[in-house]
């Protein structure tokens, strides 16, 4: 049965998302990551569904000096620094500036972690198989930056799962990534929003609530 477009609410999207992967393989021993925060939700249905360990990949953009949204590089969760070092050559960013948002930044990063993480160490994502889930992609630059973080990162193969997304950002995705499994592609996105019907800000709290409860299960099928 085809998903319901648009969809209801992120925890019906990733149901939907859930079934598809289902489809395709048993994936065994795989790892969930979710992007913070829109995408936990998303991956707790992916993740329960699958029977399989659930996590968060934590990533911050890099702005450029002045134009915040054009992305310069990236830092996510395990230390790890991605640069476009075509943006940064354009941007004339120098290596202060570069410096400076990257600590920045990392405060940010580091906020989340511990907010969302506490104590718990970081999930083993050597050789693993790794599924990397979000609510949706429009330039697709943030899951770009996950993508190549879990590679270096030591990741058997990489999967990324989403319920929505720009076709174009699907492509480039396609090229970096093992395999990209999207439901919906639509020509006109503008925004992930417009393809839920509830697409309210998902809370910290909400993030922690729904870890805690993957963790608590141990990753074994509800």
């Amino acid at each position: 049965m085809p998903p319901i477009i648009p969809f209801p609410d992120r925890v019906q999207a990733g149901r939907a998302l859930a079934e598809r992967l289902a489809q395709m393989d048993s994936w065994s021993g795989a790892l969930v990551l979710a992007l913070p925060r829109g995408g936990v939700p998303v991956a707790y249905e992916v993740a329960d569904r699958l029977g399989l360990e659930l996590d968060i990949l934590v990533v911050r953009k890099l702005g450029t000096p002045g134009n915040p949204e054009l992305a310069m590089g990236a830092i996510a969760s395990g230390g790890v620094r991605v640069m476009n070092e075509d943006i940064v050559h354009y941007s004339h960013a120098s290596h202060a500036e570069i410096e400076g948002t990257v600590i920045q930044e990392s405060h940010e990063l580091q906020r989340r972690e511990r907010a969302y993480r506490g104590d718990r160490p970081r999930p083993v994502i050597q050789d693993r198989a790794v599924i990397l889930v979000d609510d949706g992609l429009a330039t697709g630059a943030t899951m770009r930056a996950a993508v190549q973080a879990v590679h270096k990162l030591g990741a058997g193969s990489v999967t990324v799962a989403v319920p929505v997304g720009a076709p174009e950002s699907v492509a480039q995705l396609e090229q970096l990534a093992d395999r990209v499994v999207c439901l919906h592609l639509p020509h006109d996105l503008y925004a992930i929003g417009r393809w839920y019907v509830n697409f309210d800000q998902t809370s910290d709290r909400q993030v922690m609530d729904l870890l805690l409860q993957a963790w608590s299960r141990g990753g074994e099928p509800a």
